[in-house]
């Protein structure tokens, strides 16, 4: 047992390691090396955006706008964080801006995303049913709500992380989680009673 964990430590720091080796050719110019980083994190960056905008094609542009956004601000990036923090942190960015140009093209000074969520990422989930009405559920949250929930539970940001990701303060995310949580249930309840 003790053999396995420290196999499993030992692996994981060989996987930062390669990561900032990467980052850091990356940062000196290397498209090679940005591709791998590209494919190791392009299917989390797209969950995120997905989960956050509730609709593929703008989850679409949002994650190639994160790798756009990544690519130009690499040489900025210190190593000593963690590179799949930074780019989620641009991926919200990216979301929340995205929306700000939607409302302000649409004259609308904001609005609850009424698309039909796509299916979990998570391919755990044995239920396809039970997956589409939890991603549903999330999807018809208010965005606050919805945007904490993501990053807070199906991410694992701490409250300090994701209020920094989105520029809130900490006590305003614990209440938006908060009232994600009660609304969720709710929904997911009725959904039930439904079937």
């Amino acid at each position: 047992m003790a053999e396995a964990q420290a196999g499993s430590e030992i692996d994981r720091a060989r996987e930062i390691a390669e990561e900032r080796a990467l980052v850091e050719a990356a940062a000196a110019g290397s498209t090679l090396a940005f591709e791998k980083l590209y494919r190791r994190h392009v299917a989390r960056v797209h969950g995120l955006c997905l989960r956050m905008t509730a609709q593929r094609e703008t989850a679409e542009d949002c994650a190639q706008e994160t790798f756009v956004q990544a690519w130009r601000n690499l040489p900025r990036f210190e190593v000593r964080s963690g590179f799949a923090t930074w780019l989620h942190r641009i991926a919200v960015n990216a979301v929340l801006a995205q929306k700000r140009r939607r409302f302000e093209s649409l004259g609308v000074d904001g609005s609850v995303d009424d698309v039909i969520a796509e299916t979990l990422a998570d391919a755990n989930v044995s239920d396809p049913g039970a997956r589409r009405d939890i991603e549903a559920a999330i999807a018809s949250l208010p965005p606050g709500a919805r945007h904490v929930l993501v990053l807070c539970r199906v991410y694992g940001y701490s409250h300090e992380e994701t209020s920094a990701m989105l520029g809130i303060a900490v006590g305003t995310c614990k209440a938006q989680l908060h009232r994600a949580r009660q609304l969720l249930g709710a929904r997911l309840e009725s959904a039930e009673e439904d079937r």
